[in-house]
C-alpha cells in the first residue's frame, strides 16, 4: 500500500475518532449537594425571614426550582438508600434510622416491621452506574448506609461511616476514623468543604460525581461563636428565630458558595450539573416549614416536602420553575439520562427520569403516583403533646391529592395538597370515592412491592385511658 494512502487513512481514522474523544471529554459533571435535614423553608430563596443563604438563593436564579419535591422518606437513613438506589423502601429493606421501635413501648400497638440499616450491596447505586461509565465518584461527609461508600460505587469516602450524625460535634478533634482531625477547632462543614473543593481540583481532566453529603444542619446543633453572635443580635423572624441553627445554615451557605467557585476557577462550571436537596424535613425543634403541617419524621408535607434545585447549562433556563410532583428516586433515572449512560434492563427503577422537565417546564410527567411506607414508630419531639412523630404508615399522592393510611387502626386521612397545602383540612369524609381509588392503587403498590405490612400486636401496648 502506498505510504501516501497509508498516511490519508490514518488521517481518516483520526478524525472519525474526534467525535468519540471529545464526547468523552465532554460528558458533564455532577455535583449533589444533599444537606441533611434542611427544611422546605430555610432558604431565603424559600420565604425564610431569619436565616441567611446568599449563595444558594444565587444559585436559585440561575436553576430550574421544583416547588413540589419530595424525600422518599421522612428521614435520613431511608431517604438516603432511596436515592443510592433508586428505589421505594420496601424493594430495599431500609424503612427508618436504625431501631424500628422507638418511643414508649407502652403506646406502641404494633410490633413494627424489621428494618435493615445498610444498604445491601446487591442493589447498584446510581454511583456504580456513573463509575462503570468512566466517572470518578466521590462522597464527601455523611454515609449512613453500611460501613464504607467504597463498596457502593464511589473511589473517594471522605468522613462517610454508619453513624448518622457527627459523633466527635462539629469542631476538630472529630473522632471520625474516615477524616483525619484538623486544626483544634476547625469546623466540619469548613473541612468537608476544602476536601470537595480539591477533589474538583484532583480531577479537572475526567467527568466526576461529587456527593456533597453535609452532616450539616442534623444535630447536634453546634455553630462557630461569631456566626452565632450575629445572629443572636438579629431580630427574630416571625418565620424563624434560632439563632444556633441559623449560624449552622450560613456555614453550609458558605460551602456551597465555596464549590461553586472552585468550578468556575476551573473552568468546569459550565459543564458541571449541579443538584441541591436535602435528605427529608426540617428538625421541628429548630425550624419551622410552615404553612406545610409536620417536620422531619412525619408523613405530612412538612416531614418529606424538601427544596430541589437543578441547574445544567446549555439545558435548564435560568429563574425556571416547576410545580410537578417529584421525589429524589427520580434522580438516579435523571443522571443516567443526562450522562446518556442506559438504564440497566435487569434493574428496574422506580424513578422516572426529570429531563422532560428540565428541557420544557410547562412539560408534564406521564401520569403516575408517588408512595412512601414506614412500617414503623418515631417517637415525639419533648415539645409535642402526641406520642410520636408517626406511627406506622403507608401514603400514596395522586396529582393533587394525598392519602395516609395508618396501620394501627386502619384510619384514613385524605388531603388536597394543591388547594390545601397545610393539610389542615382533612377531606376523607366528604370524598368517600377518591378515598376508595387512592386506598385501592396503595394496596396495589404495596404488594407489587411487597411492602411490609405490621400487623402483630405489641403484647405491651397499654394505652391511654
Amino acid at each position: 500500500m502506498p505510504r501516501t494512502l497509508v498516511v490519508l487513512l490514518l488521517f481518516c481514522w483520526y478524525l472519525a475518532m474526534l467525535p468519540q474523544a471529545n464526547a468523552e471529554n465532554q460528558r458533564p459533571n455532577i455535583v449533589l449537594f444533599f444537606i441533611d435535614d434542611l427544611g422546605w423553608r430555610d432558604m431565603g430563596f424559600m420565604g425564610s425571614d431569619f436565616f441567611e443563604t446568599p449563595h444558594i438563593d444565587r444559585l436559585a436564579d440561575d436553576s430550574m426550582k421544583f416547588t413540589a419535591a419530595y424525600s422518599a422518606a421522612p428521614n435520613c437513613a431511608p431517604s438516603r438508600a432511596c436515592l443510592m438506589s433508586g428505589l421505594y423502601t420496601p424493594r430495599h429493606g431500609v424503612y427508618t434510622v436504625g431501631d424500628p421501635a422507638r418511643g414508649k413501648i407502652r403506646y406502641r400497638k404494633l410490633i413494627p416491621a424489621e428494618n435493615n440499616t445498610v444498604l445491601d450491596d446487591r442493589f447498584t447505586t446510581i454511583a456504580e452506574r456513573l463509575s462503570q461509565s468512566g466517572y470518578r465518584c466521590a462522597s464527601v461527609g455523611k454515609w449512613h448506609l453500611g460501613k464504607s461508600p467504597l463498596s457502593q460505587g464511589f473511589q473517594v469516602n471522605i468522613a462517610g461511616n454508619p453513624s448518622g450524625s457527627p459523633r466527635g460535634g462539629y469542631f476538630s478533634p472529630f473522632k471520625n476514623p474516615q477524616l483525619s482531625d484538623g486544626e483544634q477547632g476547625e469546623y466540619l462543614t469548613d473541612r468537608l468543604t476544602t476536601e470537595a473543593c480539591q477533589f474538583i481540583k484532583d480531577n479537572v481532566k475526567s467527568p466526576f460525581f461529587l456527593f456533597l453529603t453535609h452532616y450539616a444542619v442534623h444535630t447536634p446543633l453546634q455553630a462557630k461563636e461569631q456566626d452565632i453572635a450575629y445572629f443572636k443580635s438579629k431580630p427574630a423572624g416571625q418565620l424563624h428565630q434560632h439563632a444556633t441553627y441559623a449560624a449552622m445554615i450560613r456555614s453550609m451557605d458558605e460551602s456551597i458558595g465555596r464549590v461553586l467557585q472552585t468550578l468556575r476557577e476551573q473552568q468546569l462550571d459550565q459543564n458541571t450539573i449541579i443538584v441541591f436537596t436535602s435528605d427529608n424535613g426540617g428538625y421541628g425543634p429548630a425550624t419551622s416549614m410552615r404553612p406545610l403541617r409536620g417536620s422531619k419524621g412525619m408523613l405530612y408535607e412538612g416531614g418529606i416536602r424538601v427544596p430541589l434545585l437543578i441547574k445544567w447549562p446549555g439545558v435548564t433556563r435560568s429563574g425556571s420553575a416547576s410545580d410537578e410532583p417529584v421525589i429524589n428516586v427520580d434522580l438516579y433515572p435523571t443522571f443516567l439520562e443526562m450522562t446518556n449512560i442506559p438504564v440497566l434492563e435487569s434493574k428496574s427503577l422506580d424513578g422516572k427520569s426529570l429531563v422532560p422537565l428540565l428541557k420544557d417546564p410547562q412539560s408534564k410527567l406521564e401520569s403516575r403516583s408517588l408512595f412512601w411506607h414506614f412500617p414503623a414508630y418515631l417517637q415525639k419531639y419533648q415539645v409535642m403533646q402526641q406520642q410520636f412523630r408517626t406511627t406506622p404508615v403507608s401514603v400514596i399522592r395522586q396529582g393533587d391529592w394525598k392519602l395516609l393510611e395508618f396501620f394501627e387502626d386502619g384510619h384514613q386521612e385524605l388531603y388536597n395538597t394543591r388547594l390545601d397545602i397545610g393539610e389542615s383540612k382533612e377531606l376523607s369524609g366528604s370524598h368517600p370515592d377518591k378515598v376508595q381509588e387512592l386506598s385501592q392503587a396503595l394496596h396495589r403498590w404495596q404488594k407489587l412491592v411487597q411492602a411490609a405490612i405490621p400487623t402483630e400486636l405489641n403484647p405491651k401496648y397499654k394505652p391511654e385511658n
